[in-house]
This record gives structure tokens, sequence and C-alpha cells, in this order.
């Protein structure tokens, strides 16, 4: 494995992060940003921890319109925030139902209240509210005068496209990714149980580096899978069948997303055949990732190669999407997405297609968009479906 990149961010980093931000917050009349979701959290503050897991205590950062952004956190995180770039850091002891934070927002938003300030929030798709309507109706209450707006452009486009730093800890990821399913053949034998497969996988991307594998699915059966978002049984892989298994591992906090197809023993003509059709249309989507062009044009070109096989066009919904920090971020490879390709967007590559007898089959890849097109992330799968 090669040498990794250094862990976190320079406060450089998050410094031009904010002041691109608050460029933007200018221009839509902001007067600031309230943010409660891991990943916006993260991305403009350093703040790493998995307890997010917990669904107990909300955790709120508020970026002005100018300054550093203010912490508005439980007691049980000061420690690990304090460890960032910020220097205003408020706390209460949580959990506190009667009053999570509520009064420390109040009176933080207050004077903006009073001049009749618009604050930005994340309503778009993909977002949430990560704390309780309750709350959030009586911080409302509280703040007559406040304007509540959609932030979801600002935000969601500067996290689209990567920074150098950004993309050298998934250029990572993704070795490790592809260091692990190259040693897939190793341990998924005939006769081996499904989720033993499962659990080696996950051993051997920990043994290869990576710090956690929070997403592995796939599927087996013969001629084909049909399922590749249930648990795994402990049904014995056989010979005939179809393995697929799709992995979002992670290193300092970004994810890999890719897959890779093998045939058990012997592979019938159809598995073969639509896995070509598969790969060429995954080289359609690449060829097609060049900045200027828009996600519509990725699902068509990759849509266009998989109509060779199966022209009823189907419920096919996207053929990819963004990757950083979550599993899967804007933009979406599909009919009805225009976002524009933008130099240095890290995105998956991800046709599938449904065959025979309710048998489907995905591929995918991760790329970099560059000036004159995209660089594979992962080594590339063989252009024939493999046999084990």
């Amino acid at each position: 494995m090669t040498n990794a990149p250094a862990r976190g961010f320079t406060t450089a980093e998050f410094a031009a992060r904010t002041a691109k931000a608050q460029a933007a917050m200018g221009t839509s009349g902001l007067a600031g940003l309230l943010l409660m979701t891991e990943a916006e959290v993260r991305y403009f503050t350093g703040f790493h921890t998995l307890f997010w897991q917990s669904p107990t205590r909300p955790w709120f950062v508020f970026l002005p319109a100018s300054g550093k952004p203010i912490a508005i956190i439980p007691e049980i995180g000061a420690d690990l925030m304090r460890r960032t770039w910020l220097d205003d850091i408020r706390t209460w002891a949580a959990p506190a139902p009667q009053d999570d934070g509520i009064s420390l927002l109040t009176d933080l938003l207050l004077p903006f209240a009073a001049a009749g300030a618009a604050i930005g929030l994340m309503k778009g798709h993909e977002t949430h509210l990560r704390m309780p309507l309750g709350d959030f109706e009586r911080l409302s209450g509280n703040l007559n005068g406040l304007r509540w707006e959609d932030a979801t452009d600002i935000v969601r486009g500067l996290r689209m496209v990567k920074s150098e730093a950004e993309i050298a800890k998934l250029w990572h990821i993704c070795a490790i990714g592809s260091a692990t399913f190259g040693a897939v053949p190793d341990f998924a034998k005939v006769g081996t149980p499904l989720d033993d497969v499962f659990r080696a996988f996950r051993g051997e991307a920990l043994a290869q580096g990576a710090d956690d594998v929070p997403y592995l699915v796939g599927g087996a059966d013969q001629g084909g899978y049909s399922d590749v978002i249930s648990p795994p049984s402990s049904r014995p892989l056989k010979s005939g069948d179809i393995l697929m298994l799709d992995t979002g591992a992670t290193w300092d906090g970004y994810f890999c997303d890719f897959d890779r197809n093998w045939a058990l023993g012997s592979a019938d003509d159809t598995s073969r055949q639509v896995y070509e059709v598969l790969w060429e249309a995954t080289e359609a989507g690449i060829a097609a990732a060049k900045p200027g062009a828009t996600c519509r044009d990725l699902f068509h070109a990759m849509q266009s190669v998989i109509a060779r096989f199966d022209d009823t066009g189907g419920d096919v919904g996207r053929l990819g999407h963004g990757l950083g920090m979550q599993l899967t971020e804007w933009p979406s490879h599909a009919a009805w997405d225009d976002t524009i390709i933008a130099e240095n967007m890290v995105l998956t590559i991800e046709p599938s297609l449904s065959y025979d007898r309710g048998q489907i089959m995905v591929h995918e890849e991760n790329i970099v968009v560059r000036p004159t097109g995209a660089e594979l992330l992962t080594t590339r799968a063989a252009p024939e479906l493999p046999v084990i």
C-alpha cells in the first residue's frame, strides 16, 4: 500500500472553505448558516467523531457572514472541538430534553432576529433537520423576525468540488479498496458461507489500512443475484453463482464506493454478456465525465450502451453519484439531473442492468474529474467476468 496522506486538514483549508461559503452567503443575502448534520459540521470545523451514531444529542455550528464558525455543542464534545481551528465553543450539559442547546442558540441568534435577518438552513434533497422538530419550533418561536432561507445550494456547491487534500484521501481509500477486492479470490470459495465472505472482506480491508468498513453489501446466487441491500445469509457459495460485493470503506472520514463481480466455478453466457455490457457502459460514463458536461450527459452515455442489451428503458433510477465524506453525495447521474460536471468533482460511475428471471448486475468505479477528463481512483475491473 502506498504511503498515506496526512490525516486531517490545515487551518488554511478550513479558512478557505469558510471564506467561499461567506462569499456565497453575501451574494444570497444571508447573515449566517446554521449547520447541524455531521458532514457539514465536519466540513467547516474538522470535528470528526463516531459519536454522531448516537441520536441522543444535537450538535450545532453557526457560520456567520464574517469570522470563524461558532460551535454550540454538548459538553462531552468540547475537548475534541477545542482541537479544531474554532475559538468560540459554547456548551451545555446534555442530554437536556427541556433545553438541548435552545437557550444558547436563542442568545446567539436574537440580534439577527431583531434585525430581520435571513439565516440559511439545509432544506433541500438529501438533507435533514438533525434536531427534534419540537425544539426547532421552540427556537423559531423565540426568534420573531428571523427568516430561515434554504442554503442547500451554497453548501452542496462547495462540497461537490473537492480540494487536492480531499482527493488525496479519496485516492488512498480507493487504493485500499482495490487491494481488498484483489484478495477476494483467496477467501471466496465454493462452499464458503456468504456471511463468512463478508467477514473476511472486512478483515482484509482493515489489514490493508482502512479505518472502518461501515458499508458492505452484495449478493450471490445461481446465474446472478437479485438483491444487493440485504444482510448476507449463511448460504454457502455454489459453483455457477455470480458473487458481487460493494464496499464503502473509509479512511480519515472519506469513503470509497465501488463493487466487483465474480463467477464461482464457471460463468454462463448471459452473465458474461451482461458483465461486458456494463463494463462498456462504465467506459462510456468515464469518457463522458469531462468539465462542462452534465450528469444527464453521463446518464445517457451509459444508458445508450445498456440499451444494446435491454432497450426497454426500465426503472434504472440513477447510474452513479458524488462521493466524499458520505458514501453517496450530490449529484446523481440521472436523466433529470442537469448539474454541470466541474474539475475536481469525485464521482461514482455505476451502470446496472436487469436480466433473465429478475437478476441484476451492477458495475461501479470511482473517478476524479480533471481538466481533460476523468482519472480513475479505483483499479479498473477486468473487462471480462472473472472466474474463481
